[in-house]
């Protein structure tokens, strides 16, 4: 079991995870998945080699686990991973938790948006949490903005806008959940 700290993993270290969780899988499948041309890979792309070496590493955090082979007609047998009790539960945690910086947002949360859309998970909680986190973030950028000049102020500007731009965008989704 892995301890109860969150593993620290990188962003496509957590996506591939979240993949594994969703059934047995093997490393070909998920970098299709994030590929160019994949569901995930038009929000954020992870070559080959980074999925190979995300699975290796999750591996030896306990995350996931062998899970048998599939005969392959396009090369060599695929060995099958699946993640461990305590993969999916990292996984979960991570996919529910609000982006912390305007800067991921784009990237971060519409990869948990879809990630959760896959699993058929509620995205509400998540989104009313980063809703709460960005709303009290866009005022503050508002307030400092009215003081700065220069480039310091084309980049407020740009962060407030940013921020601003994703509560009008989860006040939508939120509407339009069931």
């Amino acid at each position: 079991m892995f301890p109860a700290e969150e593993p620290a993993l990188s962003r496509s270290e957590w996506i591939v995870l979240s993949l594994v969780c969703e059934g047995p899988t093997h490393g070909s499948a998920v970098t299709r998945l994030l590929g160019p041309d994949g569901d995930l890979g038009r929000i954020w792309r992870v070559p080959k080699g980074v999925v190979y070496r995300g699975l290796d590493r999750l591996s030896e955090l306990g995350l996931i686990r062998s899970a048998g082979e599939e005969p392959s007609h396009q090369g060599p047998v695929r060995l099958l991973v699946e993640a461990t009790e305590a993969g999916r539960a990292a996984a979960v945690a991570w996919q529910h938790r609000p982006v912390k910086h305007t800067r991921d947002i784009r990237s971060e949360l519409l990869v948990k948006l879809a990630l959760l859309h896959r699993s058929g998970a509620d995205p509400h909680d998540l989104l009313v949490a980063q809703h709460a986190l960005l709303v009290p973030l866009a005022s503050a950028l508002r307030d400092r903005m009215a003081a700065a000049t220069g480039f310091d102020r084309t980049l407020l500007l740009w962060r407030y806008e940013t921020a601003s731009a994703t509560v009008r965008f989860l006040d939508a989704l939120v509407l339009s959940l069931p």
